[in-house]
C-alpha cells in the first residue's frame, strides 16, 4: 500500500463497477435473467401467484395458447373512466362495503369477483352478479377486460369517484400500499396520503377511455 491510499485491485474495479453499475434487485422468475425494477408479470391461473418475467419470456408468453391457459401474461393497458354513473346506493348493491374495490373475472371460479384492500390483505367481497351486468350495460368498455389479467379498480373513498381498467398487478401493488401504512381503525393520515400518490401516479400513465359505439 501506498500514502495515495488504497490500491486498485481487480477486486475494488469490479466493486466500483458494482456501484456504479448497481445489480438488478430481480431476476426472471422463468428464466433467471436479471431484470428491472419496471417489469411485466404474469399469472399462475390456477395459483392466483405472480410471477416477475424478462421482456424475452413476456414476448413468450404473449399468447394465451403459449401454456394452455396456465399462465397469462398480465395486461399493461392502463385506461381512465373518468369516474363511472353509479350512486351511493348503486354501488352498495354491488355488495362492496367500503369505498375502494376491483373487479377481475376469474378463470377458475368462472365469474366475476369483487375485492377490496383492506389492512388484511385482498379481501373478496360478494359480488351481486346482476347489479354487476347493470353496471357493464352503462359502461360496455367493461366487457373488453381480459380475464384473470385486467380489472376495473374504483376509488370512492373520501368523496373520490375515480375508475380505471388497470393490470391486475397494480391493484394487488394497491392493496400493497394499506398493508403497509395502514395505523389504527382510520389508517391514519400516512395511509391516505400514499393511497392519494397511489392514484395519482395511475391517473399520470392512463389514458382517456375511448368514447362508446
Amino acid at each position: 500500500m501506498s500514502d495515495r491510499g488504497t490500491p486498485i485491485t481487480r477486486g475494488n474495479l469490479a466493486a466500483l463497477r458494482r456501484y456504479a453499475r448497481p445489480e438488478p434487485l430481480e431476476r426472471c422468475d422463468l428464466c433467471a435473467e436479471p431484470i428491472p425494477a419496471e417489469h411485466r408479470h404474469l399469472l399462475d391461473v390456477t395459483a392466483r401467484q405472480f410471477l416477475c418475467v424478462c421482456y424475452a419470456c413476456s414476448l413468450l408468453f404473449d399468447r394465451e395458447a403459449a401454456s394452455d391457459g396456465k399462465y397469462r401474461l398480465v395486461s399493461d393497458r392502463h385506461l381512465d373512466l373518468g369516474g363511472l354513473p353509479i350512486d351511493d346506493a348503486a354501488w352498495a348493491r354491488l355488495g362492496v362495503p367500503v369505498g375502494m374495490a376491483f373487479f377481475a373475472y376469474s378463470s377458475p371460479a368462472g365469474r366475476m369477483l369483487a375485492y377490496y384492500p383492506s389492512p388484511m390483505g385482498a379481501t373478496e367481497s360478494e359480488l351481486d352478479e346482476a347489479e354487476w351486468e347493470a353496471l357493464v350495460a352503462q359502461q360496455p368498455i367493461l366487457r373488453t377486460l381480459q380475464p384473470d389479467v385486467e380489472a376495473l379498480l374504483v376509488n370512492r373513498a373520501r368523496g373520490a369517484r375515480d375508475a380505471f381498467i388497470v393490470p391486475l398487478d397494480q391493484c394487488f401493488a394497491l392493496v400493497g400500499v394499506v398493508r403497509q401504512h395502514w395505523r389504527g381503525l382510520s389508517g391514519g393520515s400516512q395511509v391516505w396520503r400514499e393511497i392519494d400518490a397511489f392514484f395519482a401516479a395511475l391517473r399520470s400513465r392512463s389514458k382517456p377511455a375511448p368514447p362508446a359505439d
